[in-house]
């Protein structure tokens, strides 16, 4: 990155993390959100991270597995996820729901009172301003899902403003091959595409695509590390 916002040291972005996996100190599973944070401070100790205090963090939803992880597309309650990303103590901890994921805005303001679930919002944190969509295009008499009008008008009403990062569950397709997305996303982002938008929703082997004179980073499965 050309820079990272105030008082960070990296900016950590990730998503569809639908699994569980043992924590690096022992136990029983958890899911795999939580299993990271424990990993990111095992990192951080190793020297191959910054301090978890000078960590951003960047969630872009979908973030629940079933406790045995023997159910594809479960949803559920992820606040034990976001309450694990908010004790890292990082500068900023901002995020959007997936269609599977169960969080509200009230829950996220209690498990760390400068957290932000963006939802057709923005939130100014570390000098930056961070703008983000939940859920995806879809009926929206179904959980997590808004119509295209809707989420469209939401999406050219915020990077109107301008954002440094924009956060979607759901993104826009990328330039190259298997890099699949929503075409409307990227045709209403393209002449005005944020610096970065960062998205998840369905998976790219080649994580990068360019979008106007911004960049998509798909974060499906993934831990991204951005740094200076």
């Amino acid at each position: 990155m050309d820079s990272v916002p105030h008082g960070c040291d990296a900016v950590i972005a990730t998503g569809d993390l639908q699994g569980i996996a043992n924590s690096p100190w022992g136990g029983d599973p958890v899911l795999l959100g939580i299993a990271v944070t424990d990993y990111i401070t095992v990192w951080s100790e190793q020297g191959l991270l910054p301090p978890p205090e000078r960590i951003g963090i960047v969630l872009a939803g979908d973030l629940y597995s079933a406790p045995r992880a023997d159910l594809r597309g479960a949803s559920g309650d992820v606040a034990d996820v976001w309450l694990a990303f908010a004790a890292l103590g990082g500068p900023f901890l901002v995020g959007v729901a997936g269609n599977h994921d169960v969080i509200d805005d009230a829950t996220v303001t209690e498990i760390r009172p400068d957290a932000v679930l963006l939802d057709g919002t923005e939130a100014e944190r570390a000098g930056d301003l961070f703008a983000g969509i939940s859920g995806i295009i879809g009926d929206p008499r179904q959980p997590g899902r808004t119509a295209d009008a809707a989420f469209l008008h939401r999406l050219d009403r915020l990077v109107a403003n301008r954002p440094s990062l924009l956060t979607l569950h759901e993104g826009p397709s990328g330039e190259h091959p298997g890099q699949l997305g929503n075409p409307l996303i990227r045709k209403h982002l393209e002449q005005r595409a944020p610096p970065l938008t960062v998205c998840g929703h369905v998976h790219w082997d080649r994580p990068v695509s360019r979008l106007g004179t911004g960049h998509v980073l798909n974060v499906d499965d993934r831990i991204a590390v951005l740094t200076p």
